[in-house]
């Protein structure tokens, strides 16, 4: 269950950081999906390395759009 939980939230978070980016980002579910798992995977670490906050909480969610969006913005700057 926790695995398809965390499918689940990475493509909501992934959704939601395609959505904030200005500009049209073309890649379908599974990149989508795992912006999501790799941007909240990178504020958790980020955001528990510098004591912002700690595992379980619900700021863990805005952080983990944020770190969708600068992944976001890294894959688009690389594909240019």
């Amino acid at each position: 269950m926790g695995l398809l939980w965390t499918i689940i939230v990475g493509f909501v978070v992934g959704l939601i950081a395609r959505a904030i980016m200005p500009g049209r980002q073309v890649m379908g579910f599974i990149m989508t999906t795992l912006l999501g798992i790799g941007g909240a995977l990178l504020a958790g670490y980020a955001g528990q390395l510098l004591g912002l906050y700690k595992l379980g909480e619900p700021v863990g969610f805005v952080g983990a759009i944020v770190g969708a969006f600068i992944l976001l913005f890294i894959y688009d700057q690389l594909r240019k």
